[in-house]
C-alpha cells in the first residue's frame, strides 16, 4: 500500500540501480568472463534480436541495451554473446530486494534491476541517507556479489537522476534544498517526460539544460505541452511529491518473441503462441492472480503492428483458455503474412481467491497443473513441458519486462500529446487495440 506523501524536505529517498545487471550476473557466475566485453541477448552477432544488457567493457565499444545484436557484433567484434537466463536474473533480483527490505519496508521495485526506497523512518536506526546507501552497497556486494549505484535525495526524481551520474558502483547525495542547483547544469534529456520530441520543441525556446527549463514561464510550458507543461516546470525545479509505494501488483503479465527469421509457418506460429501462453499462465499462478482479458500482438515483415484483445467468460490462470483465446485472435490476422514478432499478454488481474466464485476449474486439471509447477520450481522451467513444445527455443519469460520505463512520467510528453491529438482529429484511425467480443 502506498504511504501518504511526507513533506519533500523531510524525506530521504534512495534510488538503487544494479550496474549492467544481466552481464554482471554472468560475470559473477563465470569468472572467465570478468573484464571482458559481455553482451547478453537472444542470440549471437549474426542473429536477429536485441541486446538486453552489455557489460561496461562492451559499452566502451558503443554497445547498449536495445541495440540490434548484429550492430553490437559490428561494433564489438571481440564481444562474448551470452543467452538471456531469466530465471537466474530473477533469483539475483529477489536476493537484492531482500537486502533492501532489511533497511525499510517502503521499497518500490521499478524493474528487475532497480528500486526506490523511502528510508526516512530508518534514519534513527541506520544513520542518514548517505550512511544507509553505503551500508546497502556493502551488503549487496558481500551477499549477492554484485555492485549497485545509489542516488540519495528528498525526491524520487532527483534520486533517480543522481544514481545514474557515477555508474558503476557510484553513490551521489543531493542535500535537501540543493535539488534545483543539482539539476540545473544537466542535459534536458535527463528529466522525466522529456524525450526526443519534447527536447526538439524545447530547443525552440533555447532550452538545453534542466536549468534552462526551470526559468521558463509556467504559462508558456502549459500552452505548448498542455497540463504536462506544469509538471515539467515542477520537475525542472526538483519538486516531486510522489511517494514510494508498492508497484509489485502489475497491471498485466505478458511475453513477446521475435523470430530469428520471419515466418508464415502455421505450426511455428501456433507453437509460439502456446509457449508464450504457458509462460504467461505460469506467472499468473506464481503471482496468485487470474486474468480476465487476453491480448495478442502481431508484427509482420513490414513492421506493421496490430493488437487484438478479448475479455474471457471467466478469469483464468490456466494455459488452455489463454492459448485458445490467443489463437482465435491471431489466426485471422496472420493469414497470408510473414510474421516477425508475436506477443501474448494477460490483463484485468484479480486475486485468485477473490475470483474463485466465478471460475469453475476442473479439479483434476488443476492438480496436474500444480504438480507440473512444483517440478518446474524445483528443477527449473525446462524440466517439464508439453510435447508440442519439445525442441522450441522460446526464451524464459521475465517476471517483469526490464525495458519498462522507470515511471510513467518518463514517457515523452510531446509524443503523448501528439498521439492523443492525432487520434482525436482522425475519426478513421483505428485504435491499436481493438476489442473483439
Amino acid at each position: 500500500m502506498t504511504e501518504p506523501a511526507r513533506p519533500a524536505w523531510n524525506r530521504t529517498i534512495l534510488h538503487v540501480d544494479l550496474d549492467a545487471f544481466f552481464a554482471a550476473v554472468e560475470q559473477r557466475d563465470h569468472p572467465e568472463l570478468r573484464g571482458k566485453p559481455v553482451i547478453v541477448g537472444g542470440g549471437g552477432p549474426h542473429d536477429r534480436g536485441v541486446v538486453s544488457t552489455a557489460s561496461y567493457e562492451a559499452r566502451a565499444f558503443g554497445v547498449h541495451s536495445a541495440m540490434s545484436l548484429r550492430e553490437a557484433g559490428r561494433r564489438c567484434p571481440s564481444g562474448i554473446f551470452v543467452p538471456v537466463d531469466g530465471a537466474k536474473y530473477q533469483a539475483a533480483s529477489k536476493a537484492v530486494m531482500a537486502v533492501l527490505r532489511r533497511f525499510t519496508p517502503l521499497v518500490e521495485p521499478i524493474s528487475i534491476d532497480e528500486a526506490f526506497l523511502d528510508v526516512t523512518g530508518s534514519r534513527i536506526l541506520f544513520g542518514d541517507g548517505e550512511a544507509i546507501g553505503r551500508r546497502i552497497k556493502d551488503e549487496v556486494r558481500s551477499s549477492v556479489e554484485l555492485t549497485i549505484s545509489v542516488g540519495v535525495a528528498t525526491t524520487k526524481l532527483v534520486a533517480k537522476i543522481a544514481s545514474d551520474l557515477r555508474k558503476p558502483d557510484g553513490l551521489v547525495v543531493v542535500e535537501p534544498g540543493d535539488e534545483a542547483t543539482f539539476l540545473a547544469p544537466l542535459e534536458i534529456s535527463r528529466l522525466w517526460g522529456v524525450g526526443e520530441k519534447s527536447a526538439t520543441a524545447l530547443r525552440e525556446y533555447g532550452v538545453r539544460t534542466i536549468g534552462d527549463l526551470a526559468v521558463l514561464p509556467d504559462d508558456l510550458l502549459i500552452r505548448r505541452f498542455g497540463k504536462h507543461g506544469a509538471s515539467l516546470a515542477l520537475r525542472a525545479r526538483g519538486m516531486d511529491d510522489d511517494p514510494v509505494g508498492d508497484r509489485d501488483a502489475a497491471k498485466s503479465i505478458g511475453h513477446e518473441h521475435t523470430f530469428d527469421v520471419d515466418t508464415s509457418d502455421r505450426d511455428v506460429i501456433e507453437r509460439t503462441l502456446l509457449g508464450m501462453s504457458e509462460g504467461v499462465a505460469g506467472r499468473l499462478r506464481d503471482s496468485g492472480v487470474r486474468a480476465s482479458t487476453i491480448t495478442v500482438k502481431i508484427r509482420d515483415t513490414t513492421f506493421r503492428t496490430i493488437t487484438r484483445q478479448r475479455t474471457l467468460p471467466e478469469p483464468t490462470d490456466l494455459t488452455d483458455p489463454i492459448f485458445r483465446t490467443a489463437l482465435e485472435l491471431a489466426r485471422p490476422e496472420v493469414r497470408g503474412l510473414r510474421i516477425r514478432l508475436l506477443g501474448v499478454t494477460a490483463s484485468g488481474l484479480g486475486e485468485r481467491e477473490q475470483m474463485s466464485l466465478f471460475a469453475a476449474d476442473d479439479p483434476r486439471r488443476r492438480k496436474v497443473t500444480e504438480a507440473a509447477d512444483a517440478v518446474r520450481h524445483r528443477f527449473g522451467e525446462r524440466a517439464i513441458t508439453r510435447a508440442r513444445l519439445v525442441g522450441s527455443r522460446l526464451p524464459a519469460p521475465f517476471e517483469r519486462d526490464p525495458m519498462t520505463p522507470v515511471d510513467p512520467r518518463s514517457l515523452d510528453v510531446a509524443e503523448a500529446d501528439d498521439e492523443r491529438s492525432s487520434r482525436a482529429n482522425d475519426p478513421d484511425l483505428d485504435p491499436e487495440i481493438e476489442p473483439i467480443e
